[in-house]
């Protein structure tokens, strides 16, 4: 797949999922390095630099991408033009295969904190929170998992149908019902988009109002995450740009003169999240913070 249809299927949110997009978006980079003509060094790194800015533009908030793309990119232009190439691969590959791994490692973590016979909950599209529970599944696990259309684009349709394939039994609700089947729940288990400084979590839309009543029911609630999804701008005083999207994915060809708000995430308080799931272990946040900080010094 050629870099433009990679940012453009990220722009048009038909790659989803902060992890699923960090990955497309070091695949497009690949692509350009190995299929570019440029001759001269200047030129390769104004492009280098160019493509880069432009699948950050794709979707804000996402740090796992920037995390990505800053490892590869990093330092880059003290290479000789000959080694440019080849480093940019080099180091690509190493993201990829970092990713599978930790992959690994997390949904096996995660995958035993599924009790047997026990109820699920999930909000939105999230492919880590996919895979820990098809792993639970393939170990003889059974369990229900309810979760929300998660509108307007409506991810959670993604996510039931990739759980009954799997052969999973989904209860699939509206968003606005969340609060009756979260009685029915025993532990709630959700994706994120960005980790802060402060421990602060971002996620989908409608996470906050779920998580607020897990708390008042004591259901625990645990994100489940790669640790390159944390933002290390935030340390410095940054803020974690919060994406809004286009008003017609709430109500296209609505009346002149409704003013539409398309927020999709927000972020979720450190002291309501019982852990965070991670190749790291799991971990309360700001004990996350901190082991992000010792393993990932490259980001600082």
């Amino acid at each position: 797949m050629t870099f433009k249809k990679i940012l453009k299927q990220i722009k048009e949110l038909k790659i989803q999922g902060a992890q699923n997009i960090a990955i497309s978006s070091v695949m497009a980079l690949k692509w350009f390095i190995d299929n570019e003509g440029i001759k001269y060094k200047e030129n390769l790194l104004f492009e280098l630099e160019k493509r880069k800015k432009k699948l950050m533009e794709t979707r804000p908030t996402e740090p796992a991408m920037r995390n990505s793309l800053k490892y590869i990119l990093e330092n880059i232009k003290h290479k000789q033009f000959i080694d440019i190439k080849k480093e940019v691969n080099k180091r690509a590959d190493f993201v990829l295969k970092q990713f599978k791994k930790s992959n690994n490692i997390l949904t096996t973590i995660g995958a035993k904190k599924i009790n047997q016979n026990s109820v699920i909950f999930t909000h939105c599209h999230s492919s880590t929170v996919i895979n820990i529970l098809k792993r639970a599944h393939n170990t003889g696990k059974k369990f229900k998992v309810y979760n929300t259309e998660t509108r307007p684009l409506f991810q959670g349709r993604k996510t039931a149908r990739e759980l009954i394939s799997a052969g999973i039994p989904v209860v699939h609700y509206i968003d606005s019902a969340a609060k009756f089947a979260l009685k029915k729940t025993d532990m709630v288990l959700i994706g994120c988009d960005a980790i802060l400084s402060t421990g602060r979590v971002v996620n989908k839309i409608g996470t906050s109002m779920i998580i607020d009543f897990a708390v008042k029911q004591e259901i625990p609630v645990y994100v489940c995450t790669n640790s390159w999804k944390f933002d290390p701008q935030t340390i410095v005083g940054y803020e974690e740009p919060l994406e809004k999207r286009n008003r017609d994915e709430v109500w296209h060809n609505a009346p002149k003169g409704i003013k539409i708000e398309n927020i999709s995430f927000e972020t979720i308080d450190p002291d309501k999240i019982t852990g965070i799931i991670s190749e790291l272990g799991i971990y309360q946040p700001s004990v996350f913070v901190e082991e992000v900080k010792r393993e990932n010094k490259w980001m600082f």
